[in-house]
């Protein structure tokens, strides 16, 4: 199993949105490093949600549901989607800062390469976000 993180607007589509649809496909991406990551996405993998911009943190524990398949809202076959179906919503999201002010989380794609909307996370990463969004 792996373990991701996908960043989302919350005005283009919340966490709360994912509730009431129960399941959806990640679309829009245009980043070939993060398209890279959605056809790594297999069946299972453990998907952190995170509200980019307004908010800034991590609301949600989500999985992937369907691997990647051609993006539905282009013709253009380099560009990929998954499903993914939410989980859990965090009682304590984990901010940006509370990220970056963690010593084991200074690597993750989300402090290193702000842009990027999907990315992968090393296990101890992903159960240290969990440990932070439990307390």
């Amino acid at each position: 199993m792996k373990y991701w993180l996908v960043k989302s607007e919350p005005f283009k589509y919340s966490w709360t949105k994912f509730l009431e649809d129960g399941r959806t496909f990640w679309d829009g991406v245009r980043n070939y490093q993060a398209r890279n990551n959605l056809k790594e996405m297999k069946v299972g993998d453990q998907v952190l949600f995170y509200h980019s911009n307004e908010g800034k943190e991590v609301v949600g524990l989500a999985k992937v549901v369907k691997e990647f398949y051609q993006d539905p809202t282009t013709d253009d076959d380099r560009w990929v989607v998954v499903d993914i179906a939410p989980v859990e919503t965090f009682k304590n999201p984990v901010s940006l800062e509370t990220i970056k002010n963690d010593e084991s989380l200074q690597n993750i794609g989300l402090v290193r390469q702000g842009r990027l909307s999907v990315m992968d996370l090393k296990v101890e990463e992903f159960d240290k976000i969990l440990e932070l969004a439990s307390k």
